[in-house]
């Protein structure tokens, strides 16, 4: 790896773990930019997953005054996203290849309307905070079971989805969800990453380490700095900067160059 892709990676690390603790969308900055550089899409994908756990621990703890009172809550929820994370994990190593190429592009498209939608779904749940429950229920559960399979298949926009289903389920402040979103997105991506690294010694999924490296670095780094100044950065700017890294990776996964 030379030192300008070396940069490059790094520096996308540091983007997604700002833009996960603020939005949940990372994946779609560093993903893209590890193929762009010649990476395979499932080694991309692993590599990536496993490099941005650091920064969605950091991104939870920079969110620490907004979880308490919520360990009951995240501990029922974090058993979804822990068994959706390892479902979703292995759908990614059985499956051929071939289907990731296929699966992926119709992920990222589906992560990218997300992004462009994000303001009319919080204000639609805004609109219906008095219909909440105060305990999310078994609808929620499985929400975020999905949301975990999702997750740990392709991580891409995972926030942004949970973010909406905490929302509508819980009655409870906006960011104090998000703080919640954090630490189950913290979840899914760790339980991933030990699946990952499990079938890294026993079978040939391949990781590249240095890759790991660069990004979970930059993502410690982006996820102090995401939870200090999220409330400053313009939503649009964020989503903008998405849209466009994410239409470039659709072009590289389609194109192939």
């Amino acid at each position: 790896m030379e030192v300008l892709e070396a940069a490059a990676i790094f520096g996308a690390g540091i983007a997604a773990g700002g833009i996960n603790t603020i939005v949940g969308s990372g994946s779609l900055i560093t993903f893209p930019t590890m193929v762009a550089l010649g990476f395979p899409p499932v080694v991309a994908n692993v590599s990536n997953n496993i490099g941005l756990v650091p920064g969605s621990v950091t991104g939870a703890y920079g969110y620490r005054q907004e979880l308490k009172g919520q360990q009951g809550r995240l501990l029922r929820l974090g058993s979804a996203s822990m068994l959706g994370a390892l479902v979703g994990a292995t759908l990614l190593l059985g499956l051929p290849a071939e289907a990731f190429q296929v699966i992926v592009p119709a992920l990222i498209v589906i992560a990218l309307i997300l992004v462009v939608v994000q303001p009319r779904v919080q204000k639609w749940v805004l609109s219906r905070r008095e219909n909440h429950s105060p305990h999310g229920g078994p609808w929620l559960w499985a929400g975020v079971l999905g949301a975990g399979m999702y997750g740990g298949y392709f991580g891409a926009a995972q926030g942004i989805v949970l973010i909406a289903l905490l929302g509508i389920a819980l009655d409870d402040d906006l960011q104090r969800v998000n703080a919640a979103k954090n630490v189950l997105s913290a979840i899914v991506n760790g339980s991933a990453a030990v699946l990952f690294i499990g079938m890294s010694v026993f079978s040939d999924t391949r990781i590249d380490w240095l890759a790991v490296l660069l990004i979970a670095v930059g993502s410690t780094l982006g996820g102090l700095l995401g939870a200090k100044v999220g409330r400053r950065i313009p939503p649009l700017v964020l989503r903008g900067v998405i849209v466009v890294v994410g239409l470039v990776a659709l072009v590289v996964m389609l194109t192939g160059d």
